[in-house]
């Protein structure tokens, strides 16, 4: 894209967006960018007032979740996408059987002892009221203590997810099941209330953060009883999970002291690099934009597979990343990203529609507005991705489709009509819907597949045989096995020949970061708020005035 077009979009975007700050390359200049020494200052571990804000507006429940409530693993930043946390290893003794070592000396946050009677405890708890989004409610049967630190687990049936699940099996004091139990909700973690109930680095001192429920602020403290020595680093965190999006950009910008961390849309990164406080991190992710087409219960010719198909067809992948990415994502054909293990192998057979046909050729968008005759169609978002659907309403205006946005600037208010849609008991009239279908499988795609299990309450898709015995089969297989990679093929290919969601490319992450704050982000849905540091020029720790030199443009961190 050249200059002059790209500085035309950014402006447009800006205004349709409701930016109050662009960026203006005309009369500001070429930026001259520094490298980022923060980690040259770093404060000491845990100083006094140490405190760090961060604003999440999609899934605060799961970002959130490891640093306050563990399982046996917790997501990492490595090929399989785990590590041990309160086990030390897990070994499969047979087809449904597996042997967990836990670590020694491992205490609650309210320094009561873990054991392996607490792996029991948990379990039957779990059993009681469990998460329903995988097939762990089906397959988990019990847990048996076999001495103090070891505990045999078994299941029903092969499970190749069985790892995957371990993520979010978390453990919770006595207190805290007599008191909630497992809350059995579609929305997984269990942070119903705050207080010394987990066994992560943070402990949750005010506030609440569930996907159906949530306050607004949700404040962190260090755990004194953490296990890993140099873990966390930061002595508060502060996470807002309802702010203005506009106004959360210009606080991380430009008002130090009130926001560290906050997502911008891709055509703020100029400005934000501008600013005198903040500094870009940019980094690839299995993440995805979710956009559910309402086959329960919407609009009458989306039950058309021609309307579907040719909704997907309207969309220009290869222009969307260029004009509304600013190049920070990857085209994909159907939901998953190509991220994930084996998934890009897909991409030599089964292509994003723009890539066959180009919808801007004439006889193609005659086609298409032939076939969508001017349908007008409801939209539910976020206000936070208003970015995106200016651009698909521009693609999509094209072949004579209008969209009716309403928004909203609660996930939470998204999700109460997405996880109702399935049994038709939505309050809302919509037709499309967003969501930030983040990684939280950890380099599996059953993240995404999960959308696709008509069964499911996540799922807007109508009844589906066939899909769903795909999706069943691959319960059993483990992720990157050949097994894996043909039922993925059959998952996605079915998916994208029925055009049952409207595919948008794979997002990157883009964070405004104040420049005093080290932070690098996970590929998948999980903040690693243990890792945070901030250097002696934070404003949380610093005494006396910030160096202007500290306030000088950074270069663009690329993870």
């Amino acid at each position: 894209m050249n200059e002059l077009t790209r500085r035309q979009w950014l402006k447009w975007m800006a205004l349709l967006s409701g930016s109050a700050a662009m960026p203006s390359y005309a009369s500001e200049g070429p930026l001259t960018l520094k490298e980022d020494d923060v980690a040259e200052h770093f404060a000491p571990r845990l100083q006094a007032g140490s405190h760090v804000k961060i604003y999440i507006p999609n899934l605060p429940y799961i970002y959130t979740s490891h640093a306050i409530n563990v399982g046996l693993i917790r997501p990492a930043n490595n090929q399989q996408g785990w590590e041990y946390e309160l086990a030390t290893d897990i070994r499969q003794v047979s087809e449904t059987a597996y042997d967990v070592t836990l670590r020694e000396g491992i205490k609650f946050q309210d320094g009561t002892p873990f054991t392996a009677q607490s792996v029991v405890r948990n379990i039957l708890a779990f059993r009681q009221s469990p998460f329903l989004f995988s097939k762990l409610h089906e397959t988990l049967l019990s847990a048996t203590a076999l001495d103090e630190q070891r505990v045999r687990i078994y299941l029903s049936q092969r499970y190749g997810q069985f790892m995957n699940d371990l993520l979010w099996l978390h453990f919770y004091t006595d207190t805290y099941l007599e008191k909630f139990g497992w809350n059995g909700k579609a929305t997984c973690p269990n942070l119903a209330e705050a207080g010394p109930y987990g066994l992560g680095p943070y402990q949750l001192i005010e506030g609440y953060v569930e996907g159906d429920r949530q306050t607004k602020e949700v404040m962190l403290k260090a755990n004194p009883y953490y296990w890993r020595p140099n873990e966390p680093n930061i002595e508060r965190i502060t996470i807002y999970t309802e702010l203005d999006s506009q106004a959360a950009i210009n606080q991380v910008q430009a008002q130090e002291g009130q926001l560290d961390i906050a997502p911008i849309p891709f055509h703020d990164k100029v400005q934000t690099m501008r600013s005198p406080h903040s500094k870009v991190v940019s980094a690839s992710s299995n993440n995805n934009f979710a956009i559910h087409l309402n086959l329960r219960n919407g609009h009458p010719r989306l039950q058309e597979q021609a309307v579907r198909v040719a909704l997907n067809k309207a969309i220009h992948q290869a222009n969307l990343l260029s004009f509304v990415y600013m190049d920070e994502g990857q085209a994909k054909a159907t939901n998953a990203s190509p991220n994930f293990p084996r998934i890009a192998e897909l991409s030599t057979s089964l292509k994003p529609y723009s890539e066959v046909s180009n919808p801007y050729d004439p006889e193609q968008q005659a086609a298409l507005k032939q076939i969508l005759d001017g349908i007008t169609l409801k939209v539910y978002s976020q206000r936070s991705f208003l970015w995106l659907w200016r651009g698909i309403a521009y693609q999509l205006g094209r072949v004579g489709v209008t969209l009716d946005i309403e928004l909203t600037d609660s996930e939470k208010d998204i999700f109460a009509q997405l996880l109702t849609t399935n049994q038709k008991q939505n309050t809302k009239d919509w037709d499309l819907l967003i969501w930030s279908m983040d990684d939280w499988y950890f380099n599996h795609p059953w993240s995404v597949f999960v959308a696709y299990r008509t069964t499911s309450v996540w799922s807007t898709i109508m009844p589906d045989a066939r899909l769903d015995g795909y999706i069943d089969a691959l319960f059993a297989e483990s992720v990157g096995s050949d097994a894996y990679l043909a039922l993925s093929r059959q998952i996605m290919t079915h998916v994208y020949d029925q055009g049952y969601m409207l595919f948008v490319p794979a997002p990157n992450q883009v964070l405004a970061t104040n420049k005093e704050v080290h932070y690098v982000p996970y590929p998948m849905a999980t903040s690693p708020l243990w890792e945070l540091k901030i250097s002696r020029y934070h404003w949380s720790v610093r005494e006396g005035a910030l160096p202007p030199s500290r306030t000088a443009p950074l270069q663009i961190q690329r993870v």
